[in-house]
């Protein structure tokens, strides 16, 4: 008998003794003859030089390789065209609605397409079309609101974040008709959702770990249809918490979107607890034969690659789609501040201003009084801008952690030493830097691709620098002017950019961001539509925030 039996790490081979035989084999790398087992064994690095066997008659057996693995086929279907008209507000990428329709098809999948490509409309969207109603959304508390905003703002549907005050009654919101997705963040998944934990003793009277089998659901998980899982990365850790709460209410649903620009963080197991969450682990051989294949073995990424994408995952560059992206494109992050108290303070102490203000009825005076406004609206934005820090760290870490580099623009030397603190490789361009020090720090982030922050003062660097080893702008304060905005994102969106620009404006929710950024926007083009003079643009600015701040003060009375 002469047969080659494949294993998860090499192959055995089986023949009787033969002197031709025996010297081919021994001119294999990595060959070991098992005394014990009578037989030779070639490590999967060395399948190559099987093919000088072949011509003695060997057969190849699949032994313990899993029946997924057999007969490979490495061809990857083609991403399908959208075959469904979805009702939304706004048009998709065709690049997108390619991502829709597989999402139709697979039902329980990643989407890994790398940020800035829309994961989130083409969740909402795919869920619309199905009419997977009720959906529940589990991300990080920070894109909570986000995810409601765009919800709302691509569809008729409405979302509501859960609270204490629904924790009981959120089911009956969808009864009635008035809210079709729920949004919960990962770290309260238990006290929505779990009524206990059993706990067990075991032999030696310390508690065992618990298993998904202790934990004691909420019947209101069954009233979900779907579930989309953001930043699925959070859950790859089979021993915690959350991910066991994700997967035991992500169980028995029709659709499960995990999505996530690096679904592999560290190594393939990563892959292991998403899988399972879409009960799809074993389409990949199961838990064991996962380890052995993929994670042991050194040269199965391909096969997993291949696997993956024909079963349950999709990923698009920005490269593989540019032609369909515009060259720059806006997104504002609304964040919950965490200096809320001193934020109102703050806030009513410039609407007591606002009603001297208003009643003064010298011009002068009033022009006085607008430069002290200034100053107060400025404090209001120092406030808020302290408070975003958090939201802001954790999205610069997902942006670094799926391989790509930011330029994060700030105006406050206090909110530039946090952010350096929380990211001390990062390198910067401040005032306070001379000529030398800002070049070097430019030439670093430009040509080392280890350095992947850069943070910026918006008048130190918002003119005549290049850094477009980036394709990501975030703003953590705003500038005054619309310009201003403008110039700063051009550091990257100028000659020798190869991707489209995502500019992100972080926002304090309910705070004068919003105000700020929204009459920025409608006034960005006043430059040009009036007399093109910046100060007409500063004034309109300040007239409009000084209009809504009085009106806001009206309301609340």
């Amino acid at each position: 008998m002469r047969q080659i039996v494949e294993k998860s790490n090499g192959f055995v081979i089986i023949f009787d003794y033969n002197t031709r035989i025996i010297e081919d084999v021994r001119c294999i790398p990595g060959r070991e003859y098992n005394h014990n087992e009578k037989h030779w064994f070639i490590p999967k690095r060395s399948e190559k030089y099987l093919n000088t066997l072949r011509k003695y008659g060997f057969t190849i057996k699949g032994g313990d390789v899993p029946e997924a693995f057999r007969n490979f086929n490495y061809k990857i279907d083609e991403m399908p065209e959208l075959s469904v008209n979805i009702p939304l507000k706004m048009d998709l990428f065709p690049f997108q609605r390619k991502g829709v329709q597989y999402i139709l098809d697979k039902k329980k999948l990643i989407v890994g397409d790398t940020m800035g490509l829309g994961k989130t409309i083409q969740a909402i969207a795919a869920v619309v079309a199905a009419n997977a109603f009720p959906c529940l959304v589990i991300c990080p508390s920070s894109l909570k609101i986000n995810w409601q905003r765009e919800i709302e703002m691509w569809t008729t549907k409405k979302a509501m974040i859960l609270s204490d005050s629904t924790k009981r009654t959120f089911p009956y919101f969808y009864e009635s008709g008035l809210i079709q997705f729920f949004i919960v963040n990962y770290e309260s998944l238990k006290k929505y959702f779990v009524e206990r934990i059993n706990r067990r003793i075991g032999t030696d009277g310390k508690e065992l770990p618990i298993t998904l089998k202790d934990i004691v659901f909420s019947n209101k998980i069954n009233i979900f249809k779907s579930v989309i899982a953001d930043e699925s990365h959070r859950v790859k850790d089979l021993k915690t918490q959350q991910s066991k709460f994700t997967r035991g209410i992500c169980r028995g649903k029709e659709y499960l979107l995990l999505l996530t620009g690096t679904p592999v963080v560290n190594k393939p197991k990563d892959l292991i607890s998403q899988l399972g969450i879409l009960d799809r682990l074993n389409e990949f051989g199961g838990y064991k034969n996962f380890i052995q294949w993929f994670c042991e073995a050194d040269n199965r990424w391909r096969e997993l690659n291949v696997m993956l994408r024909n079963k349950c995952f999709y990923r698009r560059e920005k490269s593989e789609v540019l032609k369909d992206l515009p060259s720059k494109m806006r997104q504002a992050v609304i964040c919950d501040i965490t200096t809320e108290k001193e934020y109102g303070d703050a806030m009513n102490d410039l609407q007591n201003y606002l009603k001297q203000y208003k009643q003064a009825t010298d011009e002068q005076i009033q022009r006085s009084m607008r430069g002290e406004i200034m100053v107060r609206i400025g404090i209001l934005k120092n406030i808020s801008a302290q408070g975003k820090i958090d939201d802001v760290v954790d999205y610069v870490n997902d942006v670094v952690d799926s391989g790509e580099k930011i330029v994060l623009f700030t105006h406050l030397r206090e909110v530039q030493e946090k952010l350096k603190k929380h990211f001390p490789a990062a390198v910067t361009i401040f005032g306070s830097d001379d000529s030398a020090t800002r070049q070097r720090n430019i030439d670093t982030f430009q040509n080392d691709r280890n350095t992947q922050i850069i943070i910026c003062s918006i008048k130190a660097a918002g003119v005549g620098i290049t850094l477009t080893a980036s394709s990501r702008v975030a703003f953590v304060e705003l500038p005054w002017h619309p310009a201003d905005c403008e110039q700063c994102e051009d550091r990257t969106h100028r000659i020798g950019q190869t991707n489209s620009v995502q500019c992100t404006y972080f926002l304090g929710r309910d705070t004068i961001d919003e105000w700020i950024y929204r009459l920025i926007n409608e006034k960005r083009d006043m430059s040009n539509q009036i007399t093109g003079a910046r100060n007409d643009v500063e004034e309109k600015i300040l007239d409009g925030l000084i209009e809504v701040l009085t009106r806001k003060n009206q309301t609340t009375k």
